[in-house]
C-alpha cells in the first residue's frame, strides 16, 4: 500500500520537475533573446529560475533516493553475508534518518526566520525557498522508514539490501523476497 503511494508521489514529483525544467528553459531562453534582441529582459527570470532550480534539485533527490540512484559504493556490503547486509542497511538508514531530521530542523528554522523576508524581485516570502528542505526531509524520511519496514518484515531481496545500482542502463533484476 505505502509502496504504491510512494510510487505515485514520485511520478508526481517527476512531472513537477519536468514542468519546472521547462519553465526554466523558457524563462532563461526568453530572457537571453529579449536582452540581445530588444535590449530589455524579463525582470523575474533570473530569480524564479534560481528558485525553480533549487526546488528541482531537492525534488529530484527524493526520486533518486526512492530509486537507489544516488552515488554509492558496495565494495564491502556486497561481500557480506545476509545478516551483515541487513545490519549495514539498518545502520545506514538510521544515519540517513538522523540527517533528514537535521535537514528538516535547519530548513524549518530558516523558514521561520525568513517568513517575513521577501525576495528582491518577486517579493515572495523566502520561507517558500527554504520549504524545499522540509519537503525533501519529510519525503526522504518516509521512504527510509518504508524501507526499514520492508527490511523488518523480510520483504526485501538480497540485492535491495545493497542499495546501489551498478548502472542506469542495466535493468534491476528483482528476485523473490527473502524469508
Amino acid at each position: 500500500m505505502l509502496n504504491a503511494i510512494i510510487e505515485g508521489y514520485c511520478r508526481l514529483l517527476n512531472l513537477i520537475t519536468a514542468a519546472a525544467l521547462a519553465v526554466m528553459v523558457v524563462l532563461v531562453f526568453g530572457n537571453v533573446v529579449m536582452r540581445y534582441g530588444f535590449n530589455t529582459g524579463i525582470t523575474m527570470s533570473e530569480e524564479l529560475s534560481r528558485w525553480l532550480f533549487v526546488w528541482l534539485t531537492f525534488l529530484g533527490a527524493i526520486v533518486a533516493m526512492k530509486d537507489g540512484a544516488h552515488l554509492g559504493s558496495d565494495t564491502l556490503v556486497s561481500r557480506l553475508p545476509l545478516g551483515g547486509k541487513k545490519l549495514f542497511m539498518l545502520i545506514g538508514h538510521g544515519l540517513m534518518l538522523f540527517v533528514c531530521g537535521l535537514l528538516f530542523k535547519g530548513s524549518y528554522e530558516q523558514a521561520v526566520i525568513n517568513w517575513d523576508t521577501t525576495s528582491a524581485v518577486m517579493e515572495a516570502s523566502m520561507a517558500i525557498f527554504y520549504g524545499c528542505g522540509m519537503v525533501a526531509a519529510v519525503s526522504m524520511a518516509v521512504i527510509l522508514l518504508n524501507k526499514l519496514w520492508l527490511l523488518a518484515t523480510g520483504q526485501l531481496t538480497e540485492q535491495e539490501l545493497v542499495g546501489v545500482r551498478e548502472s542506469e542502463e542495466e535493468p534491476i533484476d528483482v528476485p523473490a523476497p527473502l524469508k
